[in-house]
C-alpha cells in the first residue's frame, strides 16, 4: 500500500466525504425519534391487524422497535444510496476514471505497482464506507441519549454493527474495484456494479414483503446485513464470514486481473 497515495485521495475526497458523513449521521438521528415518537402506534395497528406483519416491515426493519428502526434506517434507500457515494461511486472510477480521462498512465509512470495501486484504492474504500457508517451509528446514539430510549438500543453491540455495515458495503466496494480494473470506459464498469446492488437490493427487500421470494433472500448480501439481529445478540458469523469472503474474492480478483491487463493508448 502506498501511503502517500492514500493521503492524496483522502485530500482529494475529504470535502465529499464530510458532506456524506453529515448526511448519513443526521438520517441516523431520525431513526430513534421516529421509534420514540410512533412506534406505539404502529405496534397498536400491527397488533390490531389493521397493517399486516409483512406490509409493516421493510427489508427487515420497523419502527415497533429500536433495533428495528435502526435496521430500517440501515436498508432504506436513502441511507443506501448515501453509503454508495463511495462503495460504488469511487471505487467504479477509481481506475476505470482515470483510464478513461487519460491519466492512468500518469499515475503509473510514478514509482508505484499495479497492485499497491489498487490495494491502496481499495483501503481508501474501506476508510470511507467507515467512517460514513460511523457518522449514522453515531447519529442513532446521540438521538437515543436524548430522546430517553439509550437503554433499548444495545450501546455495547454498536461496534459489532459498525463492523457488520462496513462489510456490506466494503464487499460492495470490492466489487466496484473488480470490475473498475477491468474496463477502460465507465459505462461497463457502472452497470456491472450499481446494477449487481441494485438487483442484491430488489430480492433482499422483495423476500421480505413476498414469503414465496423469502428463499431468494440469501442471494443477496443486504441479507447479510442484520442490524436487528446484532443488536438483540441473535446474530451469527456467518453473516460477516460471507461479507468478508466476497470482499476478499473482489481485491484478490482485482490484484490478479489488473496486472495482467494491456493498456492500450488511449482513444
Amino acid at each position: 500500500m502506498n501511503t502517500v497515495l492514500l493521503a492524496r485521495t483522502w485530500e482529494a475526497q475529504r470535502a465529499k466525504l464530510l458532506a456524506v458523513a453529515l448526511a448519513l449521521g443526521g438520517w441516523g438521528f431520525l431513526m430513534p425519534v421516529i421509534y420514540a415518537s410512533y412506534g406505539a402506534q404502529f405496534r397498536s395497528l400491527m397488533e390490531s391487524g389493521v397493517i399486516p406483519r409483512q406490509l409493516a416491515e421493510f427489508g427487515g426493519g420497523d419502527i415497533f422497535s429500536l433495533p428495528g428502526a435502526v435496521s430500517l434506517g440501515f436498508i432504506h434507500p436513502i441511507a443506501v444510496a448515501l453509503n454508495c457515494v463511495f462503495a460504488i461511486g469511487f471505487s467504479t472510477g477509481s481506475v476505470a476514471g482515470e483510464r478513461q480521462r487519460g491519466t492512468l498512465e500518469v499515475l503509473l509512470a510514478r514509482p508505484i505497482s499495479r497492485r499497491s495501486l489498487a490495494l491502496t484504492l481499495y483501503a481508501a474504500i474501506v476508510l470511507f464506507v467507515a467512517i460514513t457508517t460511523a457518522a449514522f451509528l453515531v447519529g442513532v446514539f446521540v438521538a437515543s441519549a436524548l430522546w430517553g430510549v439509550s437503554a433499548e438500543l444495545g450501546l455495547s453491540r454498536l461496534p459489532l454493527l459498525w463492523l457488520n455495515g462496513v462489510l456490506l458495503f466494503a464487499a460492495f466496494g470490492a466489487i466496484g474495484l473488480a470490475a473498475s480494473v477491468s474496463f477502460d470506459r465507465m459505462t461497463p464498469v457502472l452497470a456491472i456494479a450499481l446494477g449487481f446492488t441494485i438487483v442484491s437490493y430488489f430480492v433482499d427487500v422483495l423476500g421480505s414483503l413476498w414469503p414465496d421470494a423469502k428463499g431468494l433472500q440469501p442471494l443477496s448480501l443486504f441479507d447479510y446485513l442484520k442490524p436487528s439481529d446484532v443488536l438483540s445478540g441473535t446474530a451469527t458469523p456467518v453473516d460477516f464470514a460471507v461479507l468478508a469472503g466476497v470482499a476478499a474474492a473482489g481485491v484478490a480478483f482485482a490484484l490478479v486481473r489488473f496486472p495482467a491487463r494491456d493498456l492500450a493508448a488511449p482513444s
